[in-house]
């Protein structure tokens, strides 16, 4: 255990065996938000079909079903944020996506470690904004819409994080 984390209730074997799939689909939402402010729904749809998959395998069926009621939660909670206009409808899906993959023991973590990220990518994102590394990527809409922020660089940050932390020091 790493002195200044917590040791997480997700299961380690779960998490091992969702990494390879989580990881790439976080990186593309972070990716294809910052390029066109969009989520792709495929990378939600196989969010889920990886909890699913992995899920019914690796985790209790009592965990498992419990994700499920964590999905439908925040669904309701981000479908209310998007109706008046605090986050897109990508991010609300994405976030109830992810839900599942989080254990209900470590949300005071999750949320302390999900404001952390917002943060940190809030203000580097911004500063890159300023400088002339944006002619890496001059057709990224995240750097011309500055009233929005492209969420979905901490939400893919965010859960990836998560999940290696869980695979290293999960239950």
């Amino acid at each position: 255990m790493l002195f200044f984390l917590p040791e997480l209730n997700n299961s380690a074997l779960f998490a091992l065996w969702s990494l390879p799939f989580v990881l790439p689909l976080c990186f593309i939402v972070a990716w294809s938000d910052m390029r066109a402010m969009r989520i792709p729904n495929w990378c939600v749809l196989g969010l889920f079909a990886t909890y699913i998959l992995i899920g019914i395998f690796t985790l209790s069926f009592t965990s498992f079903l419990w994700g499920f009621v964590s999905l439908i939660l925040v669904l309701l909670i981000g479908f209310f944020m998007s109706a008046v206009g605090m986050i897109g409808a990508g991010d609300a899906k994405f976030a109830a996506a992810a839900a599942p993959f989080i254990a209900s023991a470590d949300y005071r973590f999750f949320v302390a470690l999900f404001a952390a990220n917002i943060i940190a990518a809030f203000m580097t994102h911004r500063m890159i904004a300023k400088t002339k590394m944006t002619d890496l990527a001059p057709t990224w809409d995240s750097w011309e819409r500055t009233w929005e922020f492209p969420m979905g660089l901490s939400l893919g940050g965010t859960l990836a994080l998560y999940m290696i932390l869980s695979a290293i020091m999960g239950a």
